[in-house]
């Protein structure tokens, strides 16, 4: 009788801990492992995403799990959200929409249909870079060693756009030198470079740290180019640097487009929603941590976009009175 008792225990005991164990495993199965693509670690993206993602953690432990990787920027997030690698990426808006709908720099690798946006975040102000007080407007760049981001990254194309409206040519007429944030600033720095384009909301912290060691000056975009790059480039507007971010010694007239937090489609409606609602009740705790969270305002999270919203999102939107389109 006792062999019989000690059988039974044993099999209840065993019972237990398979349903403890499928327990376990349910919870782990609803709590969505997400990989954020960023920015160099010298940019906006990287601090910006790391407090979203701290918050977004912080506030929601039981459905998510944010953990943010430096890299290349927008094009590169976007390929890699393709792949299945990043659920979630910061990228601008005007690479975004190349993304989805397979032009420029998606030409060859391909359109990315999965992606959706959650909230546009912040102004991403173009941002042209130098040391050298004779160097005044874009065409003064001719001819000179100029940063203009990654190969095909999204600053490569807000370069081209510029030099563009001027009737300029990347690969003739100036020495176009492709290097990330952090290294375009140190090339400043080390006067390897004569200017960089920097697309990245201002302050961005490697030109706060260039201007430690050297005079910052930023080329503005006179009135006559400014009509015609946002004639050609309707996506852009028109935007202004204070002399006072950057201790210039004048404003910079240039142009913005904006920092857009996006998802894979395949995330759930409950994740996305409940990422945009975190977000923006966080606005406060957001802001202590970075100064780019004062930014946050629902009609500029979703004005001007030309993706579809992830239903999540759409979802919070429509219950703060905004409709955004899901593309169904």
């Amino acid at each position: 009788m006792k062999k019989f008792l000690a059988i039974i225990l044993v099999l209840i005991l065993a019972v237990s801990a398979v349903a403890c164990s499928g327990g376990g495993a349910a919870n782990t199965a609803k709590k969505a492992s997400l990989t954020m693509g960023t920015g160099g670690e010298s940019g906006t993206y990287f601090a910006v995403g790391g407090v979203l993602a701290n918050v977004l953690n912080e506030k929601n432990p039981d459905l998510m799990n944010v953990n943010v990787v430096s890299t290349g920027g927008s094009a590169d997030n976007l390929q890699n959200m393709a792949a299945g690698v990043y659920q979630l990426a910061t990228v601008q808006s005007d690479v975004m929409t190349y993304a989805y709908n397979g032009t420029r720099s998606f030409e060859q690798t391909g359109a990315v249909p999965n992606v959706r946006i959650l909230a546009g975040l912040y102004a991403e102000t173009v941002q042209i870079v130098t040391t050298d007080p004779n160097i005044k407007t874009v065409a003064d760049l001719k001819g000179k060693a100029v940063c203009v981001g990654d190969q095909n990254s999204g600053t490569y194309f807000n370069a081209k756009d510029v030099f563009d409206a001027y009737g300029m040519d990347i690969e003739n007429d100036i020495k176009p030198i492709f290097q990330s944030f952090g290294a375009s600033t140190e090339s400043l720095k080390d006067g390897k470079i004569d200017a960089a384009f920097l697309t990245a909301g201002a302050p961005t912290t490697s030109v706060v740290d260039l201007g430690t060691a050297k005079t910052v000056y930023l080329v503005s975009i006179d009135d006559e180019h400014m009509g015609k790059l946002l004639e050609a480039c309707p996506f852009y507007a028109k935007y202004i640097i204070g002399k006072d971010v950057y201790k210039t010694p004048e404003d910079c007239q240039t142009v913005t487009v904006k920092a857009t937090l996006v998802a894979d489609a395949a995330i759930s409606d409950d994740v996305a929603y409940a990422i945009v609602k975190t977000i923006f009740e966080g606005k406060d705790e957001i802001t202590a941590a970075h100064a780019k969270g004062a930014e946050l305002d629902l009609t500029f999270a979703t004005d001007g976009m030309a993706i579809p919203f992830h239903p999540g999102a759409a979802k919070y939107f429509a219950e703060k009175g905004i409709t955004v389109s899901t593309g169904k």
